[in-house]
C-alpha cells in the first residue's frame, strides 16, 4: 500500500540534542520509525553513507562481550530501540521514551519499501541461506516492481581477505546500492558491516537479522501487537525454545547490576517515573556528519 493514500501521524524531522540517551550502559536513539525512513531518505538523496545500529536485550549482552559489536555501535549514525521492554525501562528512568520508539525492520517495513518502490532505490541483502534471499526478493519485485534488488546469501567464508569475501565485496560494489541489508545474525552481521564499510559504495547499511526470512516466509513473525506488548520474545521462544532459551531466558539476568545503577542513579538525580523537563530543540547533525566538523 501507498502511504501517500493513509493518514500519518506527524513526527519531527531533525535529530534533536535528546534523542540520543544512555541505559544499560549503551548509547541508543530515541526515534520513532518514520524518523528512522525520513534519516534515511535525505542520507540516499544526498548519496551518502548513514548506519543504522539496533539494539535490543541481546544486543546490550553483547557489547559487554564481543569488542567488534559494540565498536560497530558507537560507530552507528544512528541506533534504533527494537525491545519494548527496554523502552519502558528507560521511561522508569525519566527518559523521554515512549511505546512508539520501538524501531525494527517489521515495524518500518511498510514505509520503507513503499519509498523504495516511489524512488526506484537499489536495494541489496546480503545474508540467510542458499535460496531464501532470492525467494523473499522476487515476493517484493511483484509487490514493488520500481525497486531494484539483488542479494547474495550469508553462507560464505567472510574472513578478510577470502575469495568467498572479496567476491561478495566486488558483487555489491558492482550494483551499486543505495540500501544494504545485512542480515546474518548477531553479532556476525555488526562485525562484517565494521570492517568492510570502508570497501562500500556510499550507502545506508542496515544490520537486520533475519528480515528476508520473513520476507521469504521461513519464519514466521509475531503479531505486531505482541511486539507493542513487549511479547515478541515469547512467541520466538515458543517457537524455538532451543536455539533461544539462553538469550532470554539467561542473558537478560546479566544486565541487571547495570539496571541497578540505573535506578540508582536516576533516583538520586529526582528523575525515576517522572517526564523530563523541556530539551533544547535545535537539530544535531548524525554522529559520522558531527565528527568531521571542525
Amino acid at each position: 500500500m501507498d502511504r501517500r493514500r493513509s493518514n500519518r501521524t506527524s513526527f519531527r524531522k531533525n535529530r534533536r540534542t535528546h534523542e540520543r540517551v544512555r541505559a544499560l550502559g549503551v548509547d541508543m536513539d530515541l526515534v520513532r520509525p518514520e524518523e528512522v525512513m525520513y534519516q534515511v531518505a535525505a542520507s540516499v538523496e544526498a548519496g551518502e553513507s548513514f548506519c543504522v545500529a539496533n539494539y535490543n536485550a541481546h544486543g546490550i549482552y553483547l557489547a559487554a562481550k564481543n569488542p567488534d559489536f559494540a565498536k560497530f555501535c558507537e560507530a552507528a549514525d544512528l541506533i534504533e530501540v527494537d525491545s519494548t521492554p527496554i523502552i519502558a525501562f528507560t521511561r522508569l528512568l525519566g527518559l523521554h521514551a515512549r511505546p512508539f520508539h520501538r524501531c525494527t525492520y517489521l515495524d518500518w517495513r511498510e514505509h520503507f519499501w513503499s519509498l523504495a518502490q516511489r524512488e526506484g532505490w537499489r536495494v541489496f541483502y546480503l545474508g540467510g541461506a542458499p535460496g531464501v534471499a532470492e525467494t523473499a526478493a522476487e515476493r517484493l519485485r511483484i509487490e514493488y516492481p520500481n525497486a531494484t534488488i539483488a542479494v547474495r546469501d550469508g553462507y560464505f567464508d567472510s574472513t578478510i581477505g577470502s575469495h568467498d569475501n572479496e567476491a561478495v565485496v566486488a558483487k555489491i560494489a558492482a550494483f551499486r546500492p543505495q540500501i544494504l541489508f545485512v542480515g546474518m545474525g548477531m553479532p556476525r552481521q555488526e562485525a562484517w558491516l565494521l570492517h568492510h564499510t570502508e570497501f562500500l559504495p556510499p550507502c545506508v547499511t542496515f544490520s537486520v537479522g533475519a528480515a528476508f526470512d520473513y520476507e521469504a516466509g521461513v519464519q514466521s513473525a509475531a503479531p505486531r501487537w505482541m511486539g507493542r506488548a513487549g511479547l515478541e520474545w515469547l512467541y520466538r521462544l515458543v517457537r524455538d525454545p532451543r536455539r533461544l532459551f539462553h538469550r532470554y531466558c539467561v542473558e537478560p539476568w546479566t544486565l541487571l547490576p547495570v539496571a541497578f545503577f540505573d535506578v540508582l542513579s536516576a533516583l538520586q538525580q529526582g528523575r525515576l517515573f517522572k517526564s523530563p523537563p523541556p530539551a533544547q530543540r535545535a537539530p544535531v547533525a548524525n554522529r559520522r556528519s558531527a565528527s568531521r566538523a571542525p
